[in-house]
């Protein structure tokens, strides 16, 4: 046993110092919000306040309206969580179960999407969104307004579906056994049935995984809202943040007050999901 020892001390140690890396910015984050001005600008800089400021959160709250950007963001991420879900699945089903004519070839398309760096989607997206006929003073041609710039369809729309959730999806409807559909076909159940009542109850990790990291994504989206929306009544609340950084100073306080309560949804969310996020990930590549 001895020989095997020094391999997982050193692998436990490797772990814990990158655990390690990884954490110190989340508590530099929350000891910096508790902090008055004068502890932020001390030098050398001081591990704990001198003072708690626990009003830093309230003041946070009122510096700028961020009850509207996390109704805001959650929204967006609530309904691209839906729709990814919703679509997602329905497609991964059909590219892993359903035989039609040129399946193949829809899977090849969906891997060179994966592909794709998603800044350079950017600005094809944006004149997409700003050409969308019939929307915000658009003619026929797209032409004459500013389509869906300003709105919650350019928000909710671009991103509601993501090729690495179809991929996913395709892999886990893979990893079923035949036996089930047919045995389902012969009872008498439709294609709508067999993938509703007996194929997805059985992905459960997969959609906890896509859950998660739909939400996630949307969640900390922040140079789509930026560009799309000028309305403070559409910003979400990583754009939202940016009010406390200010032409002469920069409320750091404030700001990693605010950095605070956006990631809490993300932490819940993840404690929740942690045991299918793992398990979908590490079944990804079946078949």
């Amino acid at each position: 046993m001895k020989p095997r020892l020094a391999p997982r001390l050193a692998l436990h140690l490797m772990l814990g110092g990158g655990a390690l890396v990884m954490v110190v910015p989340f508590f530099w984050m929350i000891l910096t919000s508790l902090k008055s001005r004068a502890d932020i600008a001390a030098y050398p800089p001081n591990l704990l306040p001198d003072e708690w400021v626990w009003s830093n959160y309230q003041a946070a709250l009122d510096y700028a309206p961020f009850g509207t950007y996390f109704r805001n963001s959650l929204f967006i991420a609530i309904g691209h969580t839906v729709i990814n879900l919703m679509l997602a699945t329905m497609a991964g089903y059909a590219l892993a179960r359903v035989p039609f004519r040129g399946r193949t070839v829809v899977f090849m398309a969906v891997l060179a999407m994966m592909m794709i760096p998603t800044y350079t989607k950017i600005v094809p997206q944006y004149l997409i969104a700003k050409g969308m006929p019939f929307f915000g003073g658009n003619d026929y041609l797209g032409r004459g307004g500013y389509g869906w710039l300003d709105s919650w369809w350019v928000l909710i729309v671009p991103g509601a579906l993501t090729p690495f959730a179809i991929f996913l999806f395709r892999q886990f409807y893979l990893s079923l056994p035949r036996e089930l559909e047919e045995a389902a076909r012969i009872d008498g159940m439709g294609e709508f049935g067999i993938f509703a009542r007996v194929m997805t109850p059985l992905v459960k990790p997969a959609i906890a995984t896509v859950a998660l990291v739909t939400f996630e994504g949307s969640w900390n989206n922040f140079l789509w809202p930026l560009l799309v929306t000028t309305r403070d009544d559409l910003r979400v609340i990583q754009v939202g943040l940016a009010a406390f950084q200010l032409a002469e100073r920069t409320e750091w306080s404030y700001l990693m007050a605010g950095s605070t309560l956006a990631t809490v949804p993300m932490i819940v969310l993840f404690l929740f999901a942690q045991r299918y996020f793992v398990q979908g990930f590490a079944t990804a590549g079946i078949k």
